[in-house]
């Protein structure tokens, strides 16, 4: 009966390092690869494929060995300081989804549009 709870606690706990893992992945896949550089925080690609890499270790292996407790650790700090960095070099929001940036409705992709003046 207590395995079978430590099991599940198990289960839980790598659910919630893929988690973890996946959305890291998928917020650096939808950031700019400028901020990155601006930001000096290695480049996509390399976050890219850190956090791919733990996304597929953590699914694998158990959570009890070394590879899913090192994802967890790259995942972690790319949550924790390397999104932060981005995200304000980038000008914060949410990375460029449905951003608006200032100006009235009827200004078009080149400024205002004033109307044939």
């Amino acid at each position: 009966m207590l395995m079978l709870g430590f099991a599940g606690f198990l289960g839980i706990l790598k659910i919630v390092l893929m988690a973890l893992a996946a959305f890291g992945l998928f917020d650096a896949a939808f950031r700019r690869e400028d901020a990155f550089r601006a930001a000096n925080k290695q480049n996509k690609v390399f976050w890219l494929i850190i956090l791919g890499i733990a996304l597929v270790v953590s699914y694998l292996f158990s959570i009890l060995g070394i590879l899913p407790i090192a994802g967890l650790v790259a995942s972690i700090v790319y949550i924790v300081d390397v999104r932060p960095a981005v995200k304000q070099v980038s000008g914060g929001g949410n990375g460029g989804w449905g951003r608006r940036r200032g100006g009235s409705s009827s200004d078009g992709p080149y400024g205002p549009y004033n109307g044939r003046r």
